[in-house]
């Protein structure tokens, strides 16, 4: 399984911007599917942003299309999620996730059961 560290959490008034950041310890992300997934108190972690190991091709949760963007940074050995336009219902604990391959058995993507290698979680409040 691949190390995964969030960063980049915190509390943001409603309409403001954070950047999460995961970082691997020893593992090669550029080569892995990866994907942002939360989880607010007494719901189902949910995912957020994905992108696959080959292609590059993304996944977004309708909720958060034209606000969050997941990309690669491939020098750093990272991946981000950038959010814009924050909404109390974004209110989370984030977590980055990777894997191999990307995709369950019915080759969904951006699915909990797609991903293996999982991240503490970083907490993310917005406030009204």
């Amino acid at each position: 399984q691949v190390q995964l560290v969030e960063s980049g959490g915190g509390l943001v008034q409603s309409g403001g911007s954070l950047r999460l950041s995961c970082s691997s310890s020893g593992d090669t992300l550029d080569y892995l599917a990866v994907g942002w997934f939360r989880q607010a108190p007494g719901k189902e972690r949910e995912g957020v942003a994905c992108m696959s190991s080959s292609d590059g091709v993304t996944r977004y949760l309708d909720s958060v299309k034209g606000r969050f963007t997941i990309s690669r940074d491939n020098a750093n050995n990272m991946v981000h999620l950038q959010m814009n336009s924050l909404k109390p219902e974004d209110t989370a604990v984030y977590y980055c996730a990777a894997d191999h391959w990307g995709y369950d058995s019915a080759m969904n993507m951006c699915v909990t059961e797609a991903y293996k290698s999982w991240g503490q979680g970083t907490q993310v409040t917005v406030s009204t």
